[in-house]
C-alpha cells in the first residue's frame, strides 16, 4: 500500500464525490489531509475526524488565499488536489446564458487557478504535486455542454503550461481526465442516468485511487495526463 506518512495534502471539493473519496484515501495512506468546500458541515460529518475540514468558496480568490495561508502556516504542502466542479441541466449551446457560462467557468476553471496561485509557494519544492481533476470531455466532445467542456479544456491547458513554466522547480503538475463517474453531478444532467447506467460508471473511489497512485510515485517521476474510462460504457470519442 502507498505510505504517505509525514506528508501534507489539500483537497478542494472535499464534501462529496471524487473530492471526498480522495481526501479519505490520502488520509488512510497516512497523510495529514485538509479538505476544502463550502458545505463544511457535510464535510465534517463525512470526514469523522479523518481529515481537517475547512470552509472555503473556491470561486473566491481571497478565500483560497486565506485557506492556503492557514494550512501552510504549519509547514509546506506535498500534494494539492483541485477537484471542485459543477454543471447545470440547461447546458446546451442554445440554453446557456452569460450567467450560467460564468458560473461554470468560475467553478470548473477559475477556481483551479485561484487554488493553484494560493498554494504554489507552499508546494514549490522537490516532490511537490499539483493534481487537477479535469474530464475526458476536455479532449473529446460529449453531452456535458460547451461551457463545461471549455472549462475542463482550460484546466488541461493550464496544467500543461504550468508544468512547462515550473520545470526544474520541483513541482509536478498532473491532469486526470475521467469519463463518466457516478457522483451527485449526474443528478444535474437534463435526464439523470438510471440505476443500470450508474452501475456501469466509474466510482469516486476509482479516481481517488489514481490520485493516491500519483501521490505515491517517486519525486523524479512525472505523469502529465491520465485518462480513465468506465470499460463497459465509454471509449475515446464515444461518450457515456
Amino acid at each position: 500500500m502507498t505510505d504517505l506518512g509525514g506528508r501534507r495534502a489539500l483537497v478542494t471539493g472535499a464534501s462529496s464525490g471524487i473530492g471526498l473519496a480522495t481526501a479519505l484515501a490520502l488520509a488512510a495512506a497516512g497523510a495529514e489531509v485538509h479538505g476544502a468546500a463550502r458545505r463544511v458541515d457535510l464535510m465534517e460529518r463525512a470526514a469523522r475526524g479523518r481529515f481537517a475540514a475547512h470552509r472555503a468558496d473556491v470561486t473566491v480568490p481571497g478565500e483560497m488565499a486565506a485557506l492556503a495561508a492557514e494550512v501552510s502556516a504549519a509547514g509546506p504542502l506535498d500534494v494539492a488536489v483541485f477537484n471542485a466542479g459543477t454543471n447545470v441541466p440547461e447546458r446546451r449551446l442554445r440554453q446557456l446564458t452569460p450567467e450560467s457560462w460564468d458560473l461554470l467557468l468560475a467553478t470548473n476553471l477559475s477556481s483551479a487557478f485561484y487554488g493553484l496561485r494560493a498554494v504554489l509557494p507552499a508546494l514549490r519544492r522537490p516532490g511537490g504535486l499539483a493534481l487537477f481533476v479535469s474530464s475526458v470531455s476536455a479532449a473529446w466532445p460529449d453531452a456535458s455542454g460547451p461551457a463545461y467542456q471549455a472549462a475542463k479544456a482550460g484546466v488541461l491547458a493550464m496544467v500543461r503550461a504550468a508544468a512547462l513554466e515550473e520545470l526544474g522547480g520541483g513541482v509536478r503538475f498532473s491532469a486526470i481526465l475521467p469519463g463518466a463517474v457516478d457522483t451527485p453531478i449526474m443528478d444535474r444532467r437534463p435526464e439523470p442516468p438510471d440505476a443500470d447506467r450508474r452501475r456501469r460508471m466509474l466510482r469516486p473511489d476509482d479516481v481517488a485511487a489514481i490520485c493516491l497512485f500519483l501521490a505515491g510515485l517517486p519525486e523524479h517521476v512525472h505523469v502529465p495526463e491520465l485518462t480513465v474510462l468506465p470499460a463497459d460504457l465509454q471509449a475515446l470519442g464515444r461518450p457515456g
